[in-house]
């Protein structure tokens, strides 16, 4: 099986939502949506313990302002066969293969070196979206969370609470999980799943990421540069 949770900071969110929604029920992928929820990490609790998933189920965990552009059979079954070894961990669809001592993934010098990977389209419609390349698919050390996919048993193994030095509630989950994933011994990747993400990545008054970004430098020891 294959499930997905959304998170979404708005407590009535179902018209923006109304398209991803019906991709994963042609997609027959069952979703839960967190709406209003009090923190990223909650809400992707909250989904877990509505699903119930099992061990070997795929879950996906997304943003609430994403499309996802490719054909639907193409989707399930990139998702189906990159997780099918029990060694890769996260799948999704930007990341890089040197997280470095800023914990900064998309820095723009290491993304002229070659060093990341994945592929994203950005805009507000299929009318007005603009591609943005950052490398080949392949494995990685951390992926962005706009999309990412594991199974159950990873997130069991890695735990998906927030950390006591995190004082933000929705930022750096993603590079908490996949980091940690790396770190256990298991891999990521970024595969081709075509999405289109509404966000430019603004950090403009997002004290929390910053925030939680120190606590991110302060927990692992970086740089973490791909084997």
């Amino acid at each position: 099986m294959i499930y997905a949770i959304i998170c979404s900071r708005k407590k009535d969110n179902k018209n923006n939502l109304k398209n991803i929604l019906e991709y994963f029920t042609k997609a027959e992928v069952k979703y839960h949506v967190s709406y209003d929820a009090e923190s990223i990490f909650k809400g992707y609790r909250e989904g877990l313990e509505a699903l119930k998933p099992e061990d070997d189920d795929i879950i996906i965990l997304c943003h609430d302002d994403i499309e996802i552009i490719s054909d639907r059979d193409s989707f399930r079954s990139v998702l189906e066969n990159s997780l099918a070894p029990k060694k890769v961990a996260f799948v999704g669809v930007a990341g890089t293969t040197h997280l470095a001592k800023d914990a900064v993934w998309w820095d723009l010098n290491r993304r002229q070196q070659g060093l990341h990977r994945g592929f994203v389209f950005q805009g507000e419609n299929n009318e007005t979206m603009t591609p943005n390349y950052f490398g080949p698919a392949g494995s990685v050390v951390a992926l962005d969370g706009c999309f990412i996919a594991t199974k159950k048993y990873i997130l069991d193994d890695i735990g998906i609470d927030q950390p006591d030095l995190f004082e933000g509630k929705w930022d750096f989950y993603d590079l908490l999980f996949t980091v940690t994933a790396y770190n256990k011994g298991y891999f990521n990747k970024a595969v081709p799943v075509v999405i289109r993400h509404n966000s430019r990545g603004e950090l403009v008054g997002r004290d929390s990421w910053f925030k939680n970004r120190g606590a991110f430098m302060r927990m692992f020891n970086l740089p973490i540069i791909c084997k």
